[in-house]
């Protein structure tokens, strides 16, 4: 730990003076007590995200390549886009997520969208930011697709969680089904989409959007389609 490194470095002559420094993220939920319910992204009374852990796997190969072994293909990635804000380690703003998006849209051809999955990790500030860059990127609220987060089920698995969700997206394109946002309770003005709260829909999807925003502002965005 920090100040373990600090009392060693003193004692062994390393350094004449260290200053530790010691934060908190402020960015999981406080909600110990129900900690299946802990995770409700979109709600009005999110308070953070839960820790989640697992796994996913993609295999991304050229197409021809895959046709020709004879792969069973799930979809076809037709955009993605990247960007930066730099605004905060836990505080995104709208304008990177919307950069992602715009890029990854316009790199596909600006498709009709069935299904946003959303980074959608139940802290105050995401939810309310991705949800107006996804009303950017649309135009208005009418003329977004349904939106929903999985990390209600799943917990936010950090590094993982762009995989896991990636392949929750195919699986949904493939089935036509609609993910739930579950734990979605208490609206809040400032989410106003369509989040597919609690149970899931059927419906067809041709195209998706996927979306993932790490720590520090490193926005990522891509766009499937179904074959």
């Amino acid at each position: 730990t920090a100040d373990h490194m600090l009392v060693v470095g003193a004692e062994a002559a390393i350094c004449d003076v260290g200053i530790g420094g010691f934060a908190s993220m402020k960015a999981l939920s406080t909600d110990n007590d129900t900690p299946e319910k802990s995770s409700r992204p979109f709600d009005a009374t999110r308070n953070g995200f839960v820790m989640g852990e697992g796994a996913g796997a993609l295999v991304l190969e050229e197409m021809g390549h895959a046709i020709a072994r004879g792969a069973h293909i799930y979809g076809e990635v037709i955009g993605f886009g990247e960007s930066g804000d730099a605004n905060h380690i836990t505080t995104p703003v709208v304008d990177g997520p919307y950069r992602a998006m715009k890029a990854a849209y316009e790199m596909a051809g600006e498709p009709r969208i069935d299904y946003i999955n959303a980074h959608g990790t139940s802290t105050p500030a995401n939810d309310k930011n991705e949800t107006a860059a996804i009303k950017q990127l649309f135009g208005s609220k009418d003329l977004c697709p349904p939106v929903s987060s999985t990390k209600g089920q799943t917990g936010h698995c950090l590094g993982a969680a762009g995989a896991i969700e990636a392949v929750i997206s195919l699986m949904a394109m493939r089935d036509s089904i609609l993910p739930p946002t579950i734990n979605y309770e208490h609206p809040d003005p400032e989410c106003d989409l369509d989040y597919v709260p609690n149970q899931a829909r059927e419906d067809n999807i041709d195209v998706v959007m996927s979306n993932s925003f790490g720590f520090g502002g490193t926005n990522g965005c891509i766009i499937i389609k179904k074959i």
